[in-house]
């Protein structure tokens, strides 16, 4: 079993003076830590900017070397003994020095000489020494324990420089510059789980603060402004509001899309199964919360709306229950990230059969040719990004103009870019490290400045191939889509106005929406998982009873995103609309409030953690 990274990137424990190899003021202001090997052919490179770097800082400046000798190479093992043999700072920081720079490469020849210096015979070097062992044991635990993969590896006090490092860029990190400072704090916030679900709700509330402030019509206004495209006669135009709901929002259910397919090929939906149980509780956390609304909803006004209290907004749940740590186990955020991809695919459903405009058979049959042209690329094994993008855009188009909600051809676009079987990574690595190698023989050669471009080419044929372009897009998109997409639309939707003349009238409405969020969807996931397991089609893991699954169910009731979408559909009327997303907020709240309450009342870290040891056996029915 991997040791789990820590967070952030950070080190597993702090520099010791008594203990680590230091170079500099122990007072220093600025800590570099480095675990490197000394076959290891960048850590000897990094060694000469290490020897800038001291030059150029000087006492603000502390320098740190860690073992992590490269795996499976005894030379590199025995090398980093040797160095550990030496009796005081100096000796140590000449054997590392020799052990660096002595020659091109690590050889047999550079141990026996550096052995010869700290007073050494070759049988010495080859029996090894019990304290020098055990001290490169410890700066390898202390490697695995600060999630090290490669070397070099920097820390730049105590947390992992992520960066290049042979130019100015480690320089100005660990100058602390004001770009540097940015983006470290942007990745903090990033790696941060509940960080999407905190900007969604930072969005919302600027939004409602906006609409009731005396800038409120100004804001409302914006959202209403025309832009588009005029070419001669013809032009397209939407308002931005337009733009955002079936423009911008594309890219979150070209997202969705690509994690539906992700879970399908090879995630926690691949086999029948491990799927059956979240399948059959999105199932019933949807078909409940839509019945209860038609049963409280009266009229046909309000009619077209059943469709709002299904939805759940995966960001949100998630991050609720990464935020309760160890008192959730692992497997049911999973149950609960693979129950939303399902809801997700319910929610599309409703959207395109339900809530689409008068269908146009001529945009259609473009969408159709467009359609089959993805998938052709796709049957010719096409792995570039750029043609399905392309196309990607004329479907959209295709779609929008066709009658059918335009944020559907994101995930008709999905499920055309194609997935590759996973990589041999021994053979890519071979052939990476052979074309690396092959270049380096050339570096002191006159009139040559850098590596070749069949080099270059064959390189990146080889990154290429590390992800499939399903993998590539959604790593990429989806924090444009967290992180850019979502907060827009949050703030397109979420402003309403708090007046008394919004409730007036339309509590049925309000009831029916809230109803089906805060008791539906937990009795509906939790009734149709359990009939699920008795009738014998589904297994219930044992790491999470049946009352934490209706904490995650209460959890599933946070609609917003969706629900807020599905709402602009359904309720044509502003009016209506304004309370329904009233009534969205609240009762997101209150399912909010009611999950977390029965997951850490429930949740116990000791038996939490019993469980993920033994989660191997399903519980049947």
């Amino acid at each position: 079993m991997s040791t789990p990274e820590p967070p952030g990137g950070r080190l597993d424990r702090p520099v010791d003076a008594a203990v680590d190899h230091l170079l500099g003021p122990v007072d220093a202001p600025i800590t570099l830590v480095e675990y490197g090997s000394y076959a290891c052919p960048q850590c000897r490179a990094a060694n000469e900017r290490i020897a800038e770097l001291r030059d150029e800082l000087g006492s603000r400046m502390r320098y740190v070397f860690r073992h992590r000798p490269l795996p499976n190479n005894d030379l590199a093992r025995r090398a980093a003994e040797l160095a550990e043999r030496a009796e005081g700072a100096e000796e140590f920081w000449n054997a590392h020095v020799a052990l660096m720079t002595r020659s091109a490469s690590l050889t047999e020849d550079d141990l026996h000489a550096v052995a010869r210096e700290l007073g050494l015979d070759g049988a010495d070097v080859e029996r090894g020494a019990p304290r020098a062992k055990a001290r490169v044991d410890a700066d390898e635990a202390s490697a695995r324990g600060s999630g090290v993969r490669f070397t070099p590896t920097f820390f730049i006090n105590g947390r992992r420089y992520e960066g290049l490092w042979e130019g100015p860029e480690l320089a100005d990190a660990m100058l602390g510059s004001l770009g540097h400072r940015v983006r470290a704090a942007a990745l903090d916030f990033a790696t941060w789980a509940p960080s999407t679900g905190i900007l969604l709700l930072a969005a919302t509330v600027l939004a409602v603060l906006w609409t009731n402030s005396p800038l409120g019509p100004a804001f409302a206004a914006l959202w209403e402004t025309e832009l588009g495209l005029t070419l001669g006669d013809a032009s397209f135009r939407m308002s931005l509001l337009g733009w955002v709901n079936d423009g911008l929002l594309t890219i979150f259910f070209l997202v969705v899309g690509l994690e539906i397919k992700r879970e399908f090929t090879v995630g926690h939906l691949a086999s029948v199964r491990s799927a059956a149980f979240p399948v059959a509780a999105a199932i019933g956390g949807m078909a409940v919360p839509a019945l209860l609304y038609v049963l409280i909803a009266p009229g046909d006004a309000w009619s077209r709306g059943w469709g709002v209290p299904m939805a759940t907004d995966t960001a949100f749940a998630v991050a609720l229950v990464v935020m309760m740590g160890r008192r959730v186990p692992i497997e049911l955020r999973i149950f609960l990230t693979a129950a939303a991809i399902v809801d997700d695919i319910g929610a599309i459903t409703v959207v395109a059969v339900f809530y689409s405009d008068a269908l146009r058979v001529e945009a259609l049959v473009v969408a159709a040719v467009v359609v089959a042209a993805l998938a052709t690329l796709n049957h010719l094994r096409v792995y570039r990004v750029a043609p399905y993008a392309v196309l990607g855009v004329v479907l959209w188009a295709a779609v929008h103009a066709g009658g059918l909600h335009a944020t559907l051809a994101g995930v008709i676009l999905a499920m055309c870019i194609p997935t590759r079987q996973p990589p041999n990574l021994r053979t890519l690595m071979a052939q990476a490290e052979s074309i690396l190698i092959a270049e380096a023989r050339h570096g002191g050669e006159a009139l040559r400045l850098g590596p070749s471009a069949h080099a270059m080419r064959a390189l990146d044929q080889i990154h290429d191939r590390f992800e499939s372009p399903a993998d590539r897009m959604l790593r990429t998109v989806s924090v444009r889509s967290s992180y850019f997409v979502l907060p827009l639309f949050a703030l397109a939707n979420a402003g309403v106005a708090l007046d008394a003349d919004v409730v007036a009238g339309r509590l049925p409405l309000m009831l029916a929406v809230a109803a089906g969020l805060v008791v539906g969807k937990p009795l509906g996931l939790l009734a149709a998982s359990a009939l699920a397991v008795r009738l014998g089609v589904a297994d219930k893991p044992d790491a999470y009873s049946w009352t934490q699954v209706l904490g995650a169910g209460s959890l599933a009731g946070i609609g917003f995103t969706m629900s807020l979408f599905i709402a602009s559909e359904a309720f044509p009327v502003a009016s209506d609309f304004a309370a329904a997303k009233i009534a969205v907020f609240a009762a997101s709240m209150v399912s909010a409030a009611l999950g977390v309450a029965v997951l850490w009342g429930v949740g116990d870290p000791q038996a939490n953690g019993a469980a993920r040891e033994g989660t191997s056996t399903p519980v049947r029915a």
